[in-house]
Order: structure tokens, then C-alpha cells, then sequence
């Protein structure tokens, strides 16, 4: 039987003060930073076993075991946030298999779950950052968690896997530092941001930005933006989650809610109250400002942009000694299907080995956090160095 993680506790990496300033994609500066992260699992002599882990838009450094608390945070450290959020999947004798592996997850930069972002301290001013932190791009998060690999001492990564915008990390990583890494594991994710995906993106950017307690960003001495952050999670939650599995949930209890929100209109539906949870529970455990940069750094990605190249094939080149796992959902309305046939072709183009993989589930994108069952066997085959393509 697999074994669990038990206890964690966050690190902390800061760049030392020689290092700084770090100047950012959009030429914007920030003085230094910090990036929580936890590891699993122990790193081998020849420090060729570790895989970086990279975690989903509102994802957290803690990825398996139970965490009690990360100090000094702005929001809430919530019991959704004590449990690693893919403890089904890390673990001693569990898909990534931490008896074999030294396992790296690190909350990203703009984050607010211990790494530098929006309302840290700005050492400059001696006040939150707030709506002067810059913009990051998925590069700059990259290059950042590169950094702290590379300050653990390994020159190569067995492998990197993420899903959703931690595929689009993991291809930013692999073809900006193609030496970095042996194994490639993009989960329901693609090459750029979609059309639709843009659309989606703008609507939650709207219903922050348009809370009148938003006040540009710099809301950390008064009332939050909470509305049109829980509007945010709304949106994108239906995107998340497939309609049947959201009605399945919602049946199983109404939620009245006396939020002041309303005013005429009274909840009357199960889906109704269910997402109306989700968004006011989601608000305790997150920071407006850090969805605005980390949701503006998925609206902004193109890998081929990023990666200076000319073409998918030139992009890919550099990569015919990695190894790519591609899964798809076939539920997923958030990275549908042929954002994995895209990246498919772009690597076969490129005669870089890749196997793709259609998960068929009836939960649709977030299933790779739901259904280890569905990934497992493929991705110890994958990381146990099973030939691919």
C-alpha cells in the first residue's frame, strides 16, 4: 500500500541581495524574492532524481503530507490548504513515488502563500507592495524556480510535470533550458493561450478590477475586494469543473446564504448555492492582486513568443533528448483536446519523442486532481524512463 507524506513544513528561498535587482520580462524591477517551497522525498547523491512539480493558478507550495500553517500570510491558511492538493498522487510508493524521487513544489512568484508577491512588504516603501508590483510573466516564474534548483545543486531535472497552467511552466522550462530536464509531463495544458481562454481571463480580470474595493491595489488597509474575486472563482470554476460533477455536488446540500450581495434576487437552486460557496470560500484563502498576476501572466503566454523562436519545430529542436508525456481530459472545456494535439504535432515536427495519453473522465480539466486512478500507471511508466514516442 502507498505510504503517506505526514507533516510538512514550508522552506524559504531569497535571492541573495548581490543578485538583485531582478529586472522582469516587462522590464519592470523588482528589489529581490522570496519563493516558499517544500520538498519530498531525498535527493540522491548524484542529484539526478529530483522532479519539479509546478501547481495550478490558485495552487499552493504544498503539494502532499498535511501542513499545519505558513506564518506571516495575508489571507487565510484554510483546511483546504493543509492538505497537499496532489497528496493522492506524491508519495512513498504513489504515481510520483517519493522512495525514488526528491520532489519540488514551489509556490510562484506573485503568489501569497509565503513567496514574494503583491502583499509582501516592499522594502523600499516599508508597505505592500499592492498595485505597484510588477506584472510576471510564466518566464519569469520559471526563471525564478530555475534559480532555486539550481541553488539546490542539480544541473539536470529527471523530470517536470504540471497541469494547466503548470503545463504551460513545465514547456516554458523545457525548451528555454532544454538541458535542465530529462522527462516533460504537460498535463491537460498547451502551447499558448487560447481565444476562448483570453475571454474567460478578461471576464475575471473585470470582476476584480471593478469591485469598488479595489482601489487599484492598494487595499490591504480597508475592506478587500471580495466580491469581484469570488465572482473570479465563479467564472472560472465552471470551467474547472465538469457540469455534472458541479450538479452532483450541488444536490447534496443547499447553502442559504445571507450575503448582502443580494438584494431582490434569493438563491433557489442547488448549482446556485454551490457556486456561491465556492466563490465566498475561495476569497478567504487568496489575495486579488496575486489572481490578477498570475491569471495575467496565462493571459499573456505563448510559448514560441517566450522562447524567442520562429516556429514550433525551431522551439523544439533543442529538445530531441526529452521525453514528453501528453495527457489530455476528454471532459476538459478549460485546455480542450486540441490544445494537446497542437503540442502533439509541434513535437513530432520537431522528432522529439512524445506519447500522448486521453484520460476519459466525467470530471472534466480538474481531474488530473481528482482521479489519481486515471494518471497513475502512465506516469510511473513515464518517469520510470519507459520509451515514449
Amino acid at each position: 500500500m502507498p505510504g503517506e507524506i505526514g507533516n510538512t513544513q514550508p522552506q524559504f528561498f531569497t535571492l541573495p541581495e548581490s543578485e538583485g535587482p531582478v529586472v522582469l520580462r516587462s522590464g519592470q524591477r523588482l528589489p529581490g524574492y522570496t519563493l516558499a517551497y517544500e520538498t519530498y522525498g531525498e535527493l540522491s547523491p548524484a542529484k539526478d532524481n529530483a522532479v519539479l512539480v509546478f501547481h495550478a493558478l490558485t495552487g499552493t507550495q504544498h503539494a502532499a503530507g498535511h501542513c499545519e500553517e505558513v506564518p506571516g500570510l495575508s489571507v487565510e491558511w484554510t483546511p483546504e490548504c493543509q492538505a497537499g492538493w496532489w497528496d493522492a498522487f506524491v508519495g512513498p510508493g504513489k504515481a510520483i513515488d517519493t522512495a525514488k524521487y526528491f520532489v519540488i513544489c514551489v509556490n510562484y512568484l506573485g503568489g501569497c502563500y509565503g513567496s514574494t508577491g503583491p502583499s509582501s512588504i516592499n522594502p523600499e516603501t516599508s508597505m505592500p507592495y499592492g498595485g505597484q508590483f510588477p506584472k510576471v510573466s510564466v518566464a519569469d516564474i520559471v526563471d525564478s524556480q530555475v534559480r532555486l534548483v539550481r541553488e539546490l545543486g542539480i544541473d539536470c531535472l529527471h523530470a517536470v510535470i504540471g497541469g494547466s497552467l503548470g503545463g504551460m511552466m513545465c514547456i516554458s522550462l523545457a525548451t528555454r533550458y532544454p538541458d535542465l530536464v530529462k522527462t516533460v509531463i504537460p498535463i491537460a495544458s498547451g502551447l499558448a493561450t487560447s481565444p476562448l481562454q483570453r475571454l474567460h481571463n478578461f471576464e475575471q480580470i473585470y470582476a476584480i478590477e471593478g469591485d469598488a474595493n479595489f482601489k487599484g491595489g492598494d487595499y490591504y488597509d480597508g475592506e478587500r475586494p471580495l466580491h469581484g474575486l469570488a465572482l473570479a472563482r465563479m467564472i472560472s470554476h465552471k470551467t474547472f469543473i465538469s457540469l455534472e460533477t458541479m450538479e452532483d455536488r450541488a444536490t447534496r446540500e443547499i447553502r442559504q446564504s445571507d450575503d448582502d450581495v443580494f438584494s431582490w434576487y434569493k438563491i433557489n437552486r442547488p448549482l446556485e448555492s454551490y457556486m456561491h460557496h465556492k466563490g465566498k470560500a475561495f476569497v478567504r484563502r487568496f489575495d486579488a492582486n496575486t489572481y490578477l498576476r498570475v491569471i495575467d501572466a496565462w493571459q499573456r503566454f505563448d510559448a514560441m513568443e517566450e522562447a524567442g523562436a520562429e516556429s514550433p519545430s525551431a522551439m523544439f529542436a533543442p529538445c530531441q533528448h526529452q521525453n514528453y508525456l501528453i495527457f489530455t481530459i476528454d471532459s476538459d472545456v478549460c485546455f480542450y483536446p486540441g490544445h494537446q494535439s497542437d503540442l502533439d504535432a509541434a513535437l513530432r515536427e520537431a522528432n522529439v519523442p512524445a506519447m500522448r495519453i486521453t484520460v476519459h473522465s466525467a470530471k472534466g480539466h480538474d481531474s488530473f486532481l481528482l482521479e489519481p486512478e486515471l494518471f497513475t500507471p502512465h506516469l510511473v511508466y513515464a518517469l520510470n524512463g519507459g520509451g515514449v514516442g
